[in-house]
């Protein structure tokens, strides 16, 4: 999940004392070693049953938001050196294909051994990876000739 998801731990922590507190979870055991940190094992509750039922539908029907940093960056590059760019989209189209395999490697390896459902995650991933790929080889065609300044011209 951590491959597309963006969480912190810390948030973990808090999500975790704020469900004990809602009694969607309870301590089951705390399992002590003198070599590490304690660690917490809870269960789930019925009202946490009902919590994450209710959570589930409200997650599918939120709309989609896309943001990337990238889109403010293009917003003003008609004031900056394509140029300079480069190397830039270079190295961002180079570290988006490391991330393509990984994520079609994941995939392979998950194939017939998690549910359907979470491989249409990664199948997703892969896909909005492929076109971020093709946009990319695009914007780094016309970084490389110069052109990102240029008004009224057809984009393939």
């Amino acid at each position: 999940m951590d491959c597309y998801i963006k969480y912190a731990k810390g948030s973990l922590y808090y999500a975790f004392e704020q469900l004990e507190k809602q009694g969607a979870i309870r301590v089951t055991t705390i399992v002590r070693d003198t070599n590490r940190p304690d660690k917490t094992i809870f269960h789930i509750t019925d009202e946490g049953k009902r919590l994450f039922h209710t959570l589930l539908l409200k997650q599918f029907e939120a709309k989609n938001q896309i943001y990337k940093p990238i889109y403010s960056a293009l917003s003003f590059a008609h004031f900056g050196d394509d140029q300079e760019l480069v190397p830039i989209l270079e190295k961002k189209k180079n570290d988006t294909i490391q991330y393509l395999h990984n994520m079609q490697t994941i995939y392979d390896c998950s194939n017939g051994q998690i549910p359907r459902a979470q491989l249409y995650i990664l199948q997703s991933v892969i896909e909005h990876i492929t076109v971020e790929l093709q946009w990319l080889n695009t914007l780094l065609a016309d970084a490389v000739a110069g052109r990102l300044s240029e008004i009224d011209i057809d984009t393939d």
